[in-house]
């Protein structure tokens, strides 16, 4: 693959010198600042070879660096050997941040491009800032990449369907009404929606335009009179588009946004968020129209669930649950018996999900990595790194489903045979994390940050941690990662995942433990914020468990848990047994009632 890459930036090279570019900027997203992305938009994967879904590639005349988080740094070493790329691992001591790099390798006179589709509008204005200080010009236009790849697959365009209110809990003209009041309130003229997930959950529609999340490749300005959706109208069967439009809602071709917004009469007001719309789809905008830069109106009222929302998030989870379990027991029972790879397992645990009503695919590419390959924290296994699991060690299953009932997100440890002690030690510490957090009890008004030493304090005392947050936001039928909650342990500019937990928002609780070269822990579960009780000092908040998946009691050291803890983990596995094992044979039932045994 290195050969195959360096010509890659040959080519590339080659085109920057006619073009009369110095460096080009290559970021992971689509026109719709996606975490993950279509095969059309993979250009950064084309030119580096890197597959995680983070990271900046940056290509200059003279060499060519790769920015990513802790999550890969260990992907990313392997994956670059021998195509010339540097790693720069993000946060780590004497890494310069991407804008940094290139204001301290790019000299006066010299030009940055870029394809501005895929670079936010704030982005480009603080590198507009930054490298004008140096007399740095930008190329905001260039997409060099599709120009080089000939192969390139064509856009997207799976079939979209309507989702029904009662999977939904409001209509998409409750919903509507609700942003044009909040439009209102601004003084915004129209709202500029970019963002896929924002779309999917504002009409009440899903797709299949991103792998395993159910969005449409898709534009939405909204004003106070209409809705447009640019989109490709031959994804959108007749039902669909008749109740789009009985419901105010238009669809025009998809690039024909870009045109739109420059129609926009001087005076108005554009209200969207920088953050997430593109850099060209803003410079269309005449400039004597006023933008106003904000969260997206959708944002927050899209983290809430609603009552019926988190009802069926619990069915969801119970189906989910009963999958994830039977998928256990097969394991344990057939380990050192059959031929079992990460790959079967994987593909195992699929069918067991296909065949629970209303599954409509997975969440994510599904993480199955046994032994070593479970310190590479976000490890997905392919043809050439596939291995067998053997009945030893531990094995790390982090995978989850679409439901029309939710979306699912579950990480298990799971003990093959024989583990070291000190493997069940950090298992027990990490498991001991996962359970303090999801017990928290705490004043309204906290954030991610004041809560995440629940979830670290185990490994802290220890000396030990583990480098990514401990829990992120997640979507309904829709994305797995999803802001503005989350856990982490320090505040970080470039995760909006900052907010205040309300009721209603879902959020993944999961520590873990990696050591480079021999095995990987994470304890997985999905959590709902819930109202405690209300007195003198105000409202008080929890957390309820939805995801039932039993925790793997081979692996634990119950001297290492206090009273409160193994009650904890008792507690949940009651519940985890009530709610599972009506659905199971009677051998996995058996299994089941020892697996969640007190402890």
């Amino acid at each position: 693959m290195g050969n195959v890459i360096q010509e890659r930036l040959s080519a590339l090279r080659k085109l920057m010198k006619e073009k009369k570019i110095d460096a080009y900027l290559i970021p992971t997203d689509d026109f719709h600042a996606s975490e993950y992305v279509g095969a059309h938009f993979a250009c950064r994967k084309y030119m580096t070879g890197f597959t995680g879904s983070a990271g900046t590639a940056v290509i200059c005349r003279d060499m060519a660096g790769l920015w990513t988080d802790g999550r890969y740094f260990i992907q990313a070493e392997q994956q670059l050997q021998g195509s010339t790329i540097t790693l720069h691992k993000m946060g780590e001591p004497g890494v310069p941040a991407v804008h940094e790099f290139l204001y301290s390798h790019l000299e006066e006179g010299q030009c940055l491009g870029f394809d501005g589709r895929t670079v936010s509008t704030k982005e480009a204005e603080k590198l507009k800032i930054r490298l004008g200080e140096k007399g740095v010009t930008l190329a905001c236009s260039e997409d060099l990449v599709g120009s080089i790849w000939t192969d390139r697959p064509p856009l997207s365009c799976e079939p979209v369907k309507e989702l029904d209110v009662k999977w939904t809990g409001r209509s998409r003209r409750e919903k509507c009404e609700d942003i044009r009041r909040a439009m209102e309130e601004k003084g915004a003229d129209l709202f500029v929606l970019t963002s896929l997930d924002d779309i999917a959950w504002l009409l009440n529609i899903r797709g299949g335009d991103v792998p395993c999340n159910p969005v449409v490749l898709s534009y939405l300005v909204m004003t106070r009179e209409k809705v447009m959706l640019f989109a490709n109208e031959k994804a959108f069967p007749d039902s669909v588009k008749e109740a789009l439009h009985a419901d105010g809602v238009t669809i025009h071709p998809y690039d024909d946004v870009y045109e739109y917004v420059k129609k926009t009469e001087a005076g108005k007001t554009v209200l969207l968020c920088k953050e997430k719309v593109n850099s060209l789809l803003t410079a269309c905008i005449p400039t004597e129209v006023k933008i106003l830069d904000e969260e997206n109106l959708t944002f927050l009222p899209k983290a809430v669930k609603n009552p019926a929302e988190v009802e069926n998030e619990k069915i969801a989870h119970i189906k989910d649950g009963v999958a994830v379990t039977k998928f256990i027991y097969w394991l344990k029972k057939n380990v050192g018996k059959m031929t079992i790879t990460e790959l079967s397992a994987a593909e195992y645990l699929n069918g067991l999900r296909a065949q629970q009503e209303h599954f409509c695919g997975n969440s994510f590419e599904p993480i199955i990595s046994y032994g070593s390959h479970a310190a590479i924290i976000h490890y997905s296994a392919t043809p050439e790194t596939d291995i067998h699991i053997e009945a030893e060690g531990l094995l790390l299953a982090d995978t989850g489903g679409q439901y029309l009932e939710g979306t699912t997100d579950v990480t298990r440890t799971i003990v093959m045979g024989p583990v070291t002690e000190e493997q069940k030690l950090y298992f027990t510490a990490v498991l001991r994390g996962t359970l303090n957090l999801a017990a928290a009890r705490f004043r309204y008004g906290c954030r991610g940050w004041n809560l995440d030493y629940l979830a670290r304090g185990p490994l802290w005392e220890m000396g030990k941690d583990f480098n990514h947050g401990t829990g992120h936001g997640v979507g309904y039928y829709l994305n797995v990662h999803e802001g503005p909650n989350g856990f982490r342990w320090k505040m970080v500019p470039e995760r909006n995942d900052s907010a205040v937990f309300e009721e209603g928002m879902i959020t993944s609780d999961e520590p873990g433990y990696y050591v480079e070269g021999e095995y990987g822990i994470r304890h997985e579960n999905l959590i709902v914020c819930k109202k405690a009780e209300k007195n003198e000092f105000g409202q008080y908040m929890c957390f309820e468990h939805l995801t039932m998946v039993p925790f793997d009691l081979d692996g634990i050291v119950p001297e290492q848990m206090t009273a409160r803890e193994r009650a904890l983990l008792n507690t949940y596995h009651r519940k985890v047994y009530e709610n599972i094992s009506p659905y199971l044979n009677g051998e996995e039932r058996e299994w089941l009632k020892e697996a969640t045994r007190e402890i």
